[in-house]
């Protein structure tokens, strides 16, 4: 077909003389005229598409006037026709040729899906059930069929994912997300390890990997990961219980309503560390590397205890008696403004 177009083309150049030429010089011309759009639109190249088709869909769609010229230019340009499948994204100001351009470097739409520190696999899984773009693959499987299709079947899916924002193109799954981010944790947390202080005590990456993931529940603020993982790697050197309440959360699943009773405290779960000896037997919800960080590299110190002082940070005492004061200062006596995370930062640029 192409081919019978260039010769028609060329037949005409012969007849037409220099007025062909210049009707041909016009048409070409016409792949450099920018489009006009109210928002940016998605543009799908399905695989198996031909450069025909591709040229003949924009025309049908409105970004080109006549088919013909890029069509036309293809056949001259023999490497402009290599057009990759995918979704594309069109904006205004974009010419045929620079639509074209994107479509031969495979340029696709990129999306995002963000997973947070501190999220439970829960949290993760609703997020993935919530995009819109995603195709679903795993909506109705079970935690223990996702571990199985990321290649670790019979283990407990908590804190095995990495919290990331990953990118990805149309036509990819939500188990191509989790087998993302559960390589990346494998990844991230073997860095880390190789890595990691001496005398901790610790036997596995895992073991690791669980406390990291109480220091991640328990402060959100950066600078304090590596002392709050110095008192509960202290604690457990002494054989001191943790005595850490978002591992009694956890353990109260759907239970928690928002507060922790005296009973809630008395109750044996295994992961109520006011009860047990030792760490939980997982991890409690999703850490970063800097949690997994600090887990393997404590700060040092004497500290044994700390309280939650209202403004996102925390009071540091050697004591149980040092303890036992900022509790009445801190908790028993809470602030009105009182909160558990840091402030948000402030922006400055912002007037």
């Amino acid at each position: 077909m192409l081919r019978k177009l260039l010769i028609a083309v060329v037949c005409i150049l012969i007849l037409a003389g220099s007025g062909g030429a210049l009707w041909v010089w016009q048409g070409m011309k016409t792949l450099d005229i920018p489009v006009t759009l109210d928002e940016p639109v998605l543009f799908n190249v399905p695989l198996g598409t031909s450069f025909g088709q591709v040229a003949r869909k924009l025309e049908a769609e409105g970004f080109l006037a006549d088919s013909l010229w890029m069509r036309l230019h293809g056949r001259l340009n023999p490497e402009a026709i290599q057009v990759k499948a995918g979704e594309y994204e069109i904006t205004t100001g974009m010419s045929p040729r620079d639509i074209l351009s994107k479509m031969v470097a495979g340029d696709t739409k990129q999306w995002s899906i963000q997973f947070i520190e501190g999220w439970t696999f829960r949290d993760m899984r609703q997020a993935l059930a919530n995009s819109e773009h995603l195709v679903s693959e795993t909506a109705d499987w079970s935690d223990d069929d996702i571990m199985k299709a990321v290649g670790a079947e019979g283990e407990h899916p908590e804190g095995r994912f990495f919290p990331d924002t990953y990118a990805f193109t149309r036509g990819e799954t939500d188990l191509d997300l989790l087998r993302r981010s559960f390589e990346r944790m494998e990844q991230v947390l073997a860095e880390e390890w190789e890595g990691r202080a001496e005398n901790l005590p610790y036997d596995t990456p895992y073991e690791a990997l669980i406390m990291a993931s109480i220091v991640e529940r328990e402060t959100g603020a950066p600078g304090e990961r590596g002392e709050v993982a110095g008192v509960f790697v202290r604690r457990l050197q002494k054989g001191m219980r943790l005595q850490t309440d978002p591992t009694v959360i956890y353990g109260m699943g759907e239970r928690y309503a928002g507060r922790i009773t005296r009973k809630d405290l008395q109750r044996h779960t295994p992961y109520n560390t006011y009860r047990i000896g030792g760490l939980p037997p997982t991890p409690i919800a999703l850490p970063g590397r800097e949690a997994i960080h600090a887990a393997l590299n404590p700060e040092e110190g004497e500290s044994l205890y700390f309280v939650a002082r209202g403004d996102g940070t925390h009071k540091f005492s050697r004591t149980l008696s040092e303890h036992q004061k900022a509790v009445r200062e801190f908790q028993l006596n809470r602030r009105s403004d009182y909160r558990s995370s840091p402030a948000p930062a402030v922006n400055e640029e912002t007037p």
